[in-house]
């Protein structure tokens, strides 16, 4: 089944994937219709501003990067690259998860919170077992089955809005975190899980190879699975994918599911570097995700956005903050800089869809 605005789809965000433009309009003299040959201009026009919205998000950070190195001599340095890859790695992996809600018409305001919960499980068994790899699985199980209740409540106790279920079980985790710690971090981490939060090779982070090799396996899946497809289906058309056949309720289990699991991945990296499991880590990182999603072109309407953007998202918050700190730029100033940044993609999107609009309404007319 092809879905508009899937990546294999082979299309720009819904637009054909090849146009062929036909010669110029004539009139049934023979002669050119002069009103017309317009047409074909603002058509060419506006697929190549389709075009360059698809590698926004990348020139975006291109842009970024450009005027850092610009502004700060220290900015390119391996050093301060690997910093950057080593900030952003959490984000980056919430980000994932957060992309495929997001392309459910969802959100899940949770993960920050199962971060905590993940890391403070992992720490307290660290106590009584000394295995890294039953230290990373249980750390793993505690974020999917956080994730899963996340989807079992929202699909089968049938919640109006996952904003709803998440929000709730945003304090939930949270308090759960807190309980178990009596607000306390909890010290010590194996080996394994300190490798991963703060081992490098050479001056590139072991977080961001496991970011690169989490972000392969979603893209491919995205990309190239059905269940992939039916989750750009279930976003561009819920009820279209119902009466296709498409097992909706099952698919927005998985996908809080991932969420969560994605979540307990970026606990793991994030009691790394700490070497501790702390009830208040992860505080606002559900946000820092969300927007790494829609600065990356993902759409909250479903449907649209895919991995290799989210990434993208997460690296332009970690060069901003990055940046700002070598400036010594005021630290209250960021929020407010990543939120314009945020209305600026957003608005783009607004453009995109106008854009989109207008290309197939040419198209009908050329047709």
């Amino acid at each position: 089944m092809r879905v508009p605005g899937d990546p294999a789809d082979g299309a720009v965000d819904g637009a054909p994937a090849e146009v062929v433009a036909p010669g110029p309009p004539t009139s049934e003299s023979g002669q050119l219709s002069g009103p017309r040959t317009a047409a074909p201009r603002s058509y060419s026009a506006l697929r190549v501003a389709l075009t360059l919205m698809r590698i926004g998000p990348g020139l975006m950070l291109l842009v970024l990067v450009l005027a850092m190195k610009f502004l700060s001599d220290k900015f390119l340095t391996t050093g301060n690259i690997g910093n950057v890859l080593d900030q952003t790695a959490t984000i980056s992996l919430l980000s994932i998860g957060m992309l495929l809600v997001i392309l459910t018409r969802g959100i899940d305001l949770s993960v920050g919170s199962t971060v905590a919960l993940a890391a403070v499980v992992g720490a307290m068994a660290y106590h009584h077992i000394h295995s890294g790899v039953v230290i990373i699985l249980v750390m793993l199980l505690v974020g999917l089955a956080a994730g899963a209740v996340n989807g079992l409540v929202y699909v089968y106790g049938r919640i109006p809005h996952p904003f709803i279920v998440t929000l709730a079980t945003m304090g939930v985790i949270r308090g759960l975190a807190l309980w178990l710690t009596t607000g306390e971090p909890k010290q010590g981490m194996p080996s394994l899980v300190r490798t991963i939060g703060t081992g490098r090779l050479d001056w590139l982070p072991k977080s961001a190879f496991l970011v690169v090799g989490v972000a392969l396996v979603a893209a491919f899946a995205c990309s190239r699975v059905v269940w992939g497809r039916w989750i750009y289906a279930v976003g561009g058309n819920p009820e279209g994918a119902r009466r296709t056949g498409i097992p909706v309720g099952r698919v927005l289990v998985s996908v809080y599911a991932l969420s969560g699991l994605c979540a307990g991945i970026a606990g793991v990296v994030l009691a790394g570097q700490l070497n501790a499991g702390t009830p208040t880590s992860g505080d606002g990182a559900e946000l820092d995700a969300i927007a790494a999603v829609v600065i990356g072109g993902a759409s909250f309407l479903g449907g649209r956005g895919n991995v290799g953007n989210a990434l993208i998202g997460a690296l332009m918050i970690g060069v901003i903050r990055n940046g700002m700190n070598l400036l010594d730029v005021n630290a209250y100033l960021q929020p407010i800089v990543i939120g314009v940044v945020i209305v600026v993609a957003v608005e783009i999107d607004v453009l995109r869809r106008w854009i989109e609009n207008r290309f197939r309404t040419l198209e009908s007319a050329r047709t």
